[in-house]
Parts: structure tokens; sequence; C-alpha cells
């Protein structure tokens, strides 16, 4: 008995009830991981006014610098959601500018399942872009650096 083939209506159904239930936990949380450099940013947010912990420290005791509060802000900011949002922000290794990375893209990550309609106004500002640059590994027969020569002699 032959196959009945599927209509492009059936096979578009079929899509969008793979997306939906993808998208938005039981609980209503939105997860996102972002990552820059060695570490690791894992975020969980609520449509929910409260704090943004991180490590379990309030995210301002974490990072004291105003400039970091402008970079971690800056997905709420774009669509319009700060302080709308309250959730628990794991992060691991690297430095504080890698980590402000991390936690900007997770953020962004996680406002895109929330909402996907964010996904175009995030991506005009390159906020879901992951920073590719690393450091570079140390090669053998190198001065000990990644690029450093040893020094040849002169006489």
């Amino acid at each position: 008995m032959p196959r009945k083939k599927e209509t492009a209506e059936e096979t578009e159904t079929k899509e969008t009830k793979k997306i939906e239930t993808k998208k938005i936990s039981v609980s209503g949380i939105m997860i996102g991981t972002g990552r820059r450099k060695t570490s690791v940013a894992r975020v969980w947010l609520k449509k929910e006014k409260g704090p943004l912990l991180v490590n379990e420290k309030p995210i301002d005791d974490y990072f004291t610098d105003k400039t970091a509060k402008k970079i971690y802000e800056e997905p709420l900011r774009v669509v319009n959601r700060v302080g709308q949002f309250s959730g628990t922000i794991k992060v691991t290794g690297g430095g504080i500018s890698s980590q402000l990375g991390a936690i900007a893209l997770g953020m962004a990550r996680a406002l895109v399942e929330s909402d996907p309609s964010y996904k175009q106004i995030l991506s005009k500002k390159k906020l879901l872009t992951r920073d590719p640059r690393m450091k570079e590994r140390r090669k053998y027969g190198h001065a000990g650096k990644a690029r450093k020569k040893k020094q040849s002699p002169k006489r």
C-alpha cells in the first residue's frame, strides 16, 4: 500500500508543534547559556520583578563597576524589559570581562526563548553573536609564548 504524501499544511503544523514544545518550560523559566573566552554562564530568568543573583550573590555585589551594569543590562534595555525579570545566573571560569560577556549572551538567549520576536531586535544589536576570540595556545619551539620567537645570535 503506497504512503500518503503530506501536504504543506500538515508539515507546517508538525514543525510549529516541535518549536512550541521546546520554547518555555512548564514553570515559566527561560534558560540561556552564554560563553565568552573561557567563561560559561548558565542563565535562568522568570517573568517577575525580583533580584538577579549571580553565584548566590546579588548581581550588583558581584559586579560593582558602573560599566559592568551597562553591559549586563544591555539585552534587557534593548527590548525595554529592565527590572521586569528575576533570575539566577551560575558563571564559572575566566575573568570579570569574559564573565560579563557570557552573562549578556546568556540573558539575550533566554529573552529570545521567552519571546521569539526579540530575536531580530537583539541580533541587530549583535547581542546574540558569540564572541569567538580565545587565548591562543602556546606552541613548542617558541620562547614559551604563543607567537614569540627565539632570539637568534648576531655574532
